[in-house]
């Protein structure tokens, strides 16, 4: 029986890309979560006045992978130490937050998160939040990279432990 994970790690566009790529996962999809106004645009989500962050739901088959294999990805696909921000990309909707489906996803993303403190010098501030309601982003955001022949929008962000 398939599942889902949903993740907000910065801009959605490479995110959705390194998730796609992972065999046991059917279905990516680019959308907002985490906020207060019904059907939200893009543009709404950028004016930071709704608290939507830009997530990715990941369709996947637990038989095939793992959720702590999909936790992995997420924390290697941005740097969870910075506060609403990723990069050059400013905003409450690029924040690092986990969106858990169950008591099951919230107490693995916890453990995770213990995990991937452990090896980092500053504070992760990932956030760990019930999954509420995903709004879809617009058809144009949808497989973003893939349908411009890329395989990512920014190279990995990671801090050494050293």
């Amino acid at each position: 029986m398939e599942r889902k994970a949903t993740f907000g790690a910065g801009c959605f566009w490479g995110v959705e890309a390194a998730f796609r790529q992972l065999e046991g996962v059917t279905k990516t999809e680019v959308g907002y979560e985490g906020g207060s106004l019904e059907r939200p645009t893009y543009e709404d989500v950028c004016s930071h006045t709704t608290g939507h962050a830009e997530a990715v739901e990941v369709t996947y088959d637990p038989e095939r992978i793992s959720y702590d294999e999909l936790l992995d990805v997420f924390w290697r696909k941005h740097d969870p130490t910075q506060l609403n921000r990723q990069g050059w990309d400013v905003g409450d909707q690029y924040r690092s937050v986990v969106f858990v489906h169950d008591e099951e996803q919230r107490a693995a993303a916890e453990a995770s998160k213990e995990h991937e403190q452990a090896s980092r010098r500053r504070p992760v501030v990932t956030a760990i939040e019930p999954a509420q309601t995903f709004w879809p982003a617009e058809d144009y955001h949808q497989q973003y990279l893939e349908k411009r022949g890329r395989a990512s929008c920014t190279a990995a962000l990671r801090e050494s432990a050293a």
